[in-house]
């Protein structure tokens, strides 16, 4: 099953085990985790994993034609202050 980036808000990409995970969320993706990619088969395997998650998310971007300049932050900030409970 192909990375649908944006799609959802319940797929998790597990990369190299789960040393590197890729969560996704309709407004954000969040990238978790260290990543070593040897110079080995296995590396190019990792390398490849890493870029086809990437290559969807550029791809779902540029596909989306209302994107605006930046998404605002949520939820908004917190105005007030909190007594410290310890």
């Amino acid at each position: 099953m192909a990375f649908k980036a944006f799609d959802n808000d319940s797929e998790v990409v597990s990369i190299h085990g789960d040393a590197f995970t890729i969560e996704n969320d309709p407004l954000r993706i969040a990238l978790h985790g260290e990543l070593e990619i040897a110079r080995d088969k296995a590396g190019l395997k990792t390398a490849r994993a890493l870029k086809q998650a990437i290559d969807a998310i550029v791809t779902a971007l540029e596909a989306d034609h209302g994107l605006p300049a930046v998404l605002p932050d949520e939820p908004a900030p917190s105005q007030g202050s909190v007594d410290n409970p310890f």
